[in-house]
């Protein structure tokens, strides 16, 4: 196994629109839609609509889509996290 001796890039704190629309694989017109909305949080730096999204943000927002998408699976019951081992009983 080669290891490169150069450091790994640093991972962007804040993504553009662009960006964020490239990681969940959909159009900008999408992630405009969602921060209008207020489901995906965002700064808004400098003139108009210059939109930063902090990626802990977007990522926040991908577990909860997945929460929401369990709990329609599940009939609204939340998921346990781990799962525990079935037949004996104490």
């Amino acid at each position: 196994m080669v290891r490169s001796s150069e450091p790994a890039e640093p991972r962007a704190r804040f993504l553009t629109l662009a960006d964020v629309a490239e990681v969940l694989a959909t159009s900008v017109a999408q992630v405009r839609a969602l921060v209008a909305s207020g489901e995906l949080r965002y700064i808004q730096i400098g003139g108009r609509q210059q939109y930063r999204i902090e990626a802990v943000e977007l990522e926040n927002y991908i577990q909860r889509m997945y929460d929401q998408s369990d709990a329609r699976r599940t009939g609204g019951r939340p998921q346990e996290k781990s799962a525990r081992p079935t037949g004996d009983a104490d």
